[in-house]
């Protein structure tokens, strides 16, 4: 699996949404803003190997997460500050949205895999049909 990656803009199988245009002074505004724009989308750091495993989580599934790579963007530094305040604690990426709500970090990815309670949220937000 290759990913590709562009400044300013986050990665989505298939195609790309840019950030340019978002230049909002709020980070956690511009946080909810972009976490609501697809079904399912992961704040991440390309050199991040917790961050890897989760994509490779969700493209097993057959689900196409946006990416954004906050290494990638000017201001990813402002948005890794506001998710970090959004988990209360210091690790912040990678941090998973689906249907714009925010599901945490890898280790409550993961807990919502385990006890089966991914799949319905994936089903809901329309990034699963089966």
């Amino acid at each position: 699996m290759q990913y590709q990656k562009e400044h300013y803009q986050a990665e989505s199988w298939g195609y790309y949404m840019p950030v340019r245009s978002m230049h909002m002074t709020d980070p956690l505004e511009r946080v909810g803003r972009l976490a609501s724009k697809s079904a399912v989308v992961i704040f991440s750091v390309s050199s991040c190997c917790m961050c890897h495993a989760v994509k490779r989580l969700f493209c097993g599934m057959g689900v196409n997460p946006t990416v954004y790579e906050l290494d990638q963007d000017p201001r990813g530094k402002e948005i890794e500050r506001a998710l970090m305040r959004l988990l209360g604690n210091s690790s912040a990426v990678p941090v998973v949205f689906i249907g714009g709500k925010l599901i945490g970090a890898m280790d409550r990815v993961m807990a919502s895999h385990i006890n089966g309670s991914l799949v319905p949220l994936l089903k809901e937000a329309g990034a699963l049909w089966l």
